[in-house]
Parts: C-alpha cells; structure tokens; sequence
C-alpha cells in the first residue's frame, strides 16, 4: 500500500505506475483533482486498486485526511513517498514572499506533515517505508531558486532525523536526489531560464541547466521511477537515511 503526492503527473504518476505494476495499491494525493482523477482510473484499469485524494499539503488537514483516507480505504500504509513540488524562479531580492511561504508550506513542512500522520501507523505494525523525492539541489545550489534550494537541503536533514528516530519501528528512510527530468514542471523551468537569459529553449538543458553533468542529457521519470522501486523493495531495507544521488554525475566533481 503506497501513498505518493503529486502523482497527478510527472514524476509522482510514474512512480505510482511503477509501484502499481509491482503489484502495490496506491493512494494519489494532489491539488489537480480532474488530473489526479485521471491517474487513479488509468492506473485502476491495469487491474490494481487506485484512489485520488484533492490535497494541498501546505494544509495541515488535507496532509491529514490524505492519511486518514488511505487508512481507511485499505487498513494499512506500507509506503509513503513525499513527491509534491513546485517551483518559482527569481532572484532573493525580488522574490515573492507569499509564493516562499507556499513553496517552503508544500515542499518542506508538507513533508513534515504526512510522514507525522504516517509514521503512527508504521511504528504501530513495526515496518514502513518513506521516501523523500528531492533533487539535485537538496545537494547543490543553482541562482534564483532560493525557496526550492532551501527546502530540498532542509529534505535531507529532516531524512537523517526521521532515520534515526524511527529505526527501532523498523521503519526506514531515504532522500532521493535527481537532476533534470523531463517533467511538465522542468519544461516550465526551461522557459523561464530561455527568458531570462535570452537564449532559445532548445539550447537551455545544455548551456544552463545541464553544464555540471558529464552526462548531457535530461532524466526519464522512469529512470527514477526504477530507483523508486529498488528503494521500497526488501532489497534495500538496510538503506537508511541515505541522500541517493541519479544525477548524471553532477556532484562527481
């Protein structure tokens, strides 16, 4: 039983088809209800049980009753995967400080918060998995995503602590670190940095954002999705409180 938020598309759908084809049931949780909708019933029709819950995890209550639903629907949670994110792209100075509250609220304390109301369930049946999708910038930093950065480093530290704590439940932990995806998200991020430098989108992934990587290319989301997996599987039950970069080679140097 796998929970994963922000699986309406990109990389959460992806690891919610993995999970599903795996054999896992998954509860989606997500703000896009007709996207989230859309996931539950094509992952359904593969023959696994599927179901949508509208959340915004910068809400206590929806972190909560996203939960609480899958609690109820399936009498356990086995897996949760912290996967919701966004992005805005502007230098400190200018940047929105309601659109910092929102990033931080949905990415940093939205994690937080559904791995609180998951973890009683987990130490209750001594066995749980989390998962903490975060990114290349939970380890580096790039200019003009201060909100993300700060969240994705503030994703590592807070796996370390959740490793550490909960052990003795038996439940375990890791931040998986990736670089570029090709992710609705990412294409909005190819745009926005084309602009600002005056580049043609075309040629962003490889003199912007791909520069560091010795491998130039952008991630599939089922190349993390196959990490994802590997990371829920008994094979990796004494992995914990790993940082696991897929990032090309970015952090080699």
């Amino acid at each position: 039983m796998a929970v994963i938020t922000g699986a309406a598309r990109g990389l959460g759908l992806a690891f919610a088809e993995a999970l599903s084809a795996q054999g896992a049931n998954v509860v989606i949780g997500d703000v896009d209800q007709s996207g989230g909708e859309a996931a539950a019933r094509r992952i359904s029709a593969s023959g696994r049980e599927a179901l949508f819950c509208k959340t915004d995890l910068s809400r206590r209550a929806d972190a909560r009753a996203l939960i609480d639903a899958t609690v109820t629907k399936f009498g356990c949670l086995g897996i949760l995967i912290n996967n919701a994110g966004l992005q805005h792209i502007s230098p400190i100075h200018e940047f929105d400080e309601d659109r910092w509250d929102y990033l931080i609220g949905v990415m940093l304390t939205g994690t937080f918060l559904s791995t609180k109301y998951a973890l009683p369930h987990m130490m209750a049946q001594k066995r749980g998995r989390i998962i903490n999708i975060n990114s290349i910038h939970g380890l580096v930093a790039s200019e003009f995503k201060s909100a993300y950065v700060a969240a994705k480093h503030g994703i590592i530290g807070f796996t370390k602590v959740l490793a550490l704590e909960d052990a003795p439940y038996n439940v375990t932990t890791v931040a998986i670190c990736q670089s570029y995806v090709r992710t609705p998200i990412v294409e909005k991020q190819i745009a926005a940095l084309a602009e600002r430098h005056g580049i043609p989108a075309e040629e962003v992934p490889i003199k912007n954002m791909l520069a560091p990587a010795p491998l130039k290319r952008l991630l599939d989301p089922k190349d993390v999705a196959a990490l994802v997996v590997y990371s829920c599987s008994t094979a990796a039950e004494t992995i914990t409180g790993a940082a696991i970069p897929i990032d090309c080679g970015w952090t080699a140097k």
